[in-house]
Parts: structure tokens; sequence; C-alpha cells
């Protein structure tokens, strides 16, 4: 049944008119009805529970998602992965307390306006493509004819410590900058387009798989150790990026159907930095992720539980664990012909399409209960859409505990790499980050939950006029988030391996 304005007021769990007299009583309605001091007591009370996780977990902080060795928890992991669950949970119910409407749209429509870009936007949008066009130039070239020592390699560096670390970093961070540095669509720009029409009810799918075969090829393939694999890969993906946006328009193809475009566009959505009617803007981290126009199709939705599932899986395989599963599972497939290295590659793939069903069929049968439990017309579709965004947060705390580490260990090579890229050193320099920056990755993680379950917060206040059933509507999504965040902490918790039988 729909549910009515504020309908639960008199339910119990919204009391600001309750009439009891004494001073127990009017202080109990003073600390409800007084938002700020809700928000200083769960502000305080987030703080408390962080310092005792890190307490908890402060001897394993040589723990990191990349793929360099970790060490041994020296505490119970029961207590570990219990300590990070009851930080999500514990933060979903202080959440639930803030129940003002208009603060809560005040806090995700604040901004700051700042200089307009519209008058120079043309010029850096060439000088940025015709950046990008070199870079990707050059490393198709050196890929092939330069150094074939990844930390030596400008087209190895490149690609993982800038366009698969640093840039998503700045993305969710700073603004989204990949239009501005695209050299796909500076070259297409340069070329006739739009012969055919993008088929609308493709929307996002073939960016949901392309992403999901460029993860594939990523584990599958030596890319990130041999550069002259990664100099093939990296021009297949240009023929392949060309081809389509030629066909079908830079618009379409690169809104639609290009993986790196879709998901720097995601990511986007969690910066703080905002273009707004020709203007940069300052906004709060995370503050659209309540807008209704972010996710629009099931096809969204699988990206952004792609860009969660992707990191987990990589993060697995790195663990003695995940590569003692694999060897495990191949000795098992030993039944028929067949080379051990191809039943290897049958078991990883079957591990990651497997466990991305099952990630994104949590989600979704999350949108169904939420619906039944709320009993509201509200279709779990649209459930399903508007609460998706929140994962944006948990997908960015991921890939910055993923990449950290790597993108600093790797930036002086990086360095060297660009100010010679035709004969850089044959020795290298990569630093060693002391053991407690590795540790900010737990930080990083929980963080992205922390942001997640607010901004789902927001967005059930946005979607739901009661009180009762907003904060109803939350809870299947609360149990998905706990899940993945005791996922993630479990990954980080565990030794550190190389995946087997991989070249």
């Amino acid at each position: 049944m729909p549910s009515s304005p504020d309908s639960d007021t008199n339910s119990g769990a919204h009391r600001e008119g309750h009439t009891e007299s004494g001073p127990e009583s009017r202080l109990h309605n003073w600390v409800v009805s007084n938002t700020k001091l809700r928000l200083l007591v769960q502000f305080v009370t987030w703080v408390s529970i962080l310092m005792l996780f890190a307490e908890t977990v402060a001897a394993g902080n040589g723990m990191t998602l990349s793929k360099q060795p970790r060490d041994t928890l020296a505490i119970p992991r029961w207590l570990y992965l219990a300590t990070g669950g009851a930080t999500i949970g514990a933060s979903a119910l202080l959440a639930s307390f803030v129940t003002d409407r208009a603060f809560i749209r005040y806090l995700h429509s604040w901004s700051v306006p700042g200089p307009r870009i519209d008058d120079w936007r043309t010029p850096v949008v060439w000088i940025g493509c015709g950046l990008g066009i070199v870079v990707l130039g050059l490393a198709v070239y050196l890929g092939v004819t330069g150094p074939q020592l990844p930390t030596a390699s400008f087209t190895i560096l490149v690609t993982f410590v800038v366009v698969r670390a640093g840039l998503p970093m700045l993305t969710y961070l700073g603004g989204n900058l990949w239009p501005v540095l695209n050299p796909w669509r500076g070259i297409v720009s340069l070329l006739p387009t739009g012969f055919r029409t993008y088929p609308e009810g493709l929307a996002r799918w073939p960016a949901v798989g392309g992403l999901l075969l460029l993860v594939w090829v990523e584990v599958i393939f030596p890319v990130s150790t041999i550069p002259s694999v990664l100099s093939i890969a990296i021009l297949g993906y240009s023929v392949v990026t060309i081809a389509g946006a030629v066909l079908v328009g830079p618009n379409a193809w690169f809104g639609n159907a290009d993986p790196l475009s879709v998901l720097f566009r995601f990511f986007g959505a969690v910066a703080p930095v905002k273009r707004r009617d020709g203007k940069l803007t300052v906004k709060l981290p995370g503050s659209d992720l309540t807008d209704a126009d972010v996710i629009t199709d099931t096809s969204d939705v699988a990206f952004v539980i792609a860009l969660i599932w992707e990191l987990t899986y990589s993060g697995f395989i790195t663990t003695q664990t995940g590569a003692a599963t694999i060897e495990t599972l191949v000795s098992l497939s030993n039944i028929g012909v067949g080379a051990v290295q191809i039943r290897a590659i049958l078991i990883y793939t079957l591990l990651f399409v497997s466990g991305y069903v099952v990630f994104f069929g949590a989600y979704w049968y999350a949108g169904v209960l939420s619906r039944r439990r709320t009993g509201t017309y509200i279709t779990a579709k649209r459930i399903a859409f508007r609460f998706a965004p929140s994962l944006l947060a948990i997908a960015a705390g991921y890939h910055l505990a993923h990449y950290t580490g790597l993108a600093v260990s790797l930036s002086p090579a990086l360095g060297m790499a660009i100010v010679s890229p035709l004969s850089p050193p044959a020795n290298p320099l990569t630093l060693s980050p002391p053991g407690w920056f590795e540790g900010l990755s737990i930080a990083y993680v929980l963080v992205g939950h922390l942001l997640a379950i607010w901004a789902a917060h927001a967005t059930a206040y946005e979607l739901f006029s009661s009180r009762l059933v907003a904060i109803r509507s939350q809870y299947p999504f609360i149990v998905v988030m706990i899940g993945y965040t005791v996922i993630s902490l479990w990954i980080l918790s565990l030794p550190g391996a190389t995946p087997p039988y991989l070249p």
C-alpha cells in the first residue's frame, strides 16, 4: 500500500509530538529534535568506532589489496571482521536518527561556486586531447620497441600507474577530466562519424561487457608484466573504440559503449568538484549520489556492481587462500584432455563470472526485499536504481585501497619514464611505503562504506514520504553493504601470493 506522509510518527519510531511532562521527557524531545546535536553525537561515535577498529587491526597494518606481500593478523580474524561489519551497522543505525528532510536536502544541495571555465574550455580540450594522442602513440610504439622491464616501461607505467590508478583517484577526489584527456575522442573528432544510430535498447550493456573483458584480459594475459603484450592490447582497444565511435557517433559511443568513459563518468559522481552552468562548483563529497539521473537503467546497476566485484576478485586471487582455491579447483578439473594452463584459465573465468553474478544478484534481491518490507507502490527496479549510486562510494574506497600503494611505489619510476621515455634507466627507482601507509587501505574501505550508508539514507528520504518507511527501505541494502565490507576486509587480512598457472 502507498505510504502516507509521516504516517509513522505516532508508531513510536518518531516522537516529536510526545506530550509527557517532566525534565526527562523534555530532555528526550530536545535531543531527538536537535539535528545538529544528533549529527555531533553520530560523528563522535563514528570516530570512536574507527579508532577502536584501528586499534583492533593495528597488528595487520601491512595489508593491502595490491599484489604486494601482506602480513598475517595477530588477532582473531572473527573479531577483525565483526568489528568492521559492526562499524557499518552502527553507522546505519546512527544515520537513521537524522530525520530532518530539510537539513538532509541542505547538505546535498550546499555548494560553493568557482570560476567560469567555458571561456577557456575549448583550448584546454584541444590541448588535453593532443596530449592524450601523443601519450597513446608513445605507449603503443614503446611497448614494442622500448625496454621490456615492467618498472622501466613507459607503456606499463602510464597504463597502470596513470590510467588504472591515478586518473580514477583524481576523478572521484577532484572531478572528471577524462573527456578532456580522452585520446580516442580526439582522433574521432577528425573523422566523419554517425553512419548508424546507436540502439537505445543496448543502453550501457556494451560498457559492462567491455569492463568485464578488460579485467579478464588483465588477469589472464601478462599485460602488466610484458610491455609488448600490453601494446597489442592497447592497439586492439583503440581499433574497436575508434571504429565504434565512427559508426554510431562519438557522443553515443563514449556515453554508452566505451567502458573507460562510463567508468570515469560514474566515478565523477562521487567527486566534490562539478561543472555547473559553465562554472566549477565545490560540493560535499558524494552529494550527487542521491540524484535520480545517475542510474537510469539496469545496465548502469550492472556496471557499478562490476566496479566493486573486479577489485574484490583481483584482490582475492592475489592471496594465499585465493591461490589455494585455484589450485584445488584445477586439480579437481583434471578429468579430461587439456593442458593445466587451459584448465586454469577456465577456472579463473568461472570464478570471475560466477562471483559477479552473485554480487549482482545479492544487490538486486535487496531491491526486491526493500519493496516487500515497505509495501510501497514504487517498483523494486526503481528502488534498485535509486540506491545503486551509493555503491559508487564503496567502489571508490575499494579502488583507493587497491591502488594507493602501487601509485606511490612506482611514482619515481613513472617520473623517469616520462622524462626519458625513449631511454629510461635500466634500474628505475621504486619506493617502499611504510607499513602504516599501507594500513590506510582499511580506512579507505570503511570510509567508502560510511559515505555509501549516508548516501543511501539521504536517498531513502527523497524516495519515501514516510520516515519509518524510509528507514525500513534501507535494511536490505545495509545487509548487502555489510557483506561487501566483511568480504573486502577478509581479503585484506589474508597473506599475499602470486596467482598460480598464469604467465
